[in-house]
């Protein structure tokens, strides 16, 4: 596993006071897209509240897709670089993003680790962004794909508490499908709820644990 990025002193979007911040974002997540298409990359964004499940996800996702890309991962945390040993055990290159206090990762930290890594090496980009409903929505980062990932033990209304987030999504996943019982919460409605706020968005139950769901998420995302 690679060195942690991480932000120099000043630069977490420490723009003049006159430029958009959104919009610099904007322009440097598609300054790094034409980067990862020229190169032949598909980068995934997968999102979601702490303890959703993303790095299990993400560990699932390169154990059965292991035979067919050559992946890679950057990893978005606040401090530690825990999660992205999790998927470093499995074989892939990990760039950990560390943010100190910024709750989403942004496209110039992500356009510093893509320097990192030899592109033509890979096919295949896990971005898991820090845990969080809210900042990670406006600020894209390059990416093909979003995922957002919200789980059973996050209440009945996590989807209409949260609407933005799913605006965007590509894929929505509903993880630790084992425990909607014992939490009494309708996966269907959780279901619904994403699609009334995003009618085009691919809806798909998993326990991540068990790899249950997860040939359907690969499947969603069409890899």
């Amino acid at each position: 596993m690679k060195d942690v990025v991480e932000a120099e002193k000043g630069e977490i979007f420490d723009i003049e006071l006159d430029v958009n911040i959104l919009e610099a974002n904007r322009k440097l997540a598609n300054e790094n897209k034409e980067l990862l298409q020229k190169n032949g990359v598909q980068a995934i964004d997968v999102m979601g509240a702490i303890g959703s499940g993303k790095t299990s996800l993400i560990e699932k996702l390169v154990q059965n897709l292991k035979g067919k890309y050559r992946m890679a991962a950057f990893k978005g945390d606040l401090t530690t670089t825990i999660d992205a040993e999790l998927i470093a055990r499995h074989g892939v290159e990990v760039i950990p993003i560390n943010t100190g206090k910024e709750c989403h990762l942004d496209a110039n930290l992500v356009k510093k680790a893509l320097k990192r890594i030899n592109l033509e090496g890979i096919d295949l980009l896990f971005i898991e962004n820090v845990g969080n409903l809210i900042c990670p929505a406006e600020f894209p980062l390059g990416s093909d794909k979003r995922i957002v990932v919200v789980s059973i033990t996050e209440g009945p209304y996590m989807v209409v508490k949260h609407p933005f987030i799913f605006m965007d999504a590509d894929v929505v996943v509903i993880n630790k499908l084992d425990l909607a019982q014992a939490m009494g919460v309708d996966v269907k409605k959780l279901e619904n709820d994403a699609k009334t706020i995003n009618p085009k968005v691919k809806v798909v139950a998993t326990n991540c644990r068990s790899g249950e769901g997860i040939i359907n998420v690969i499947n969603a995302l069409e890899l």
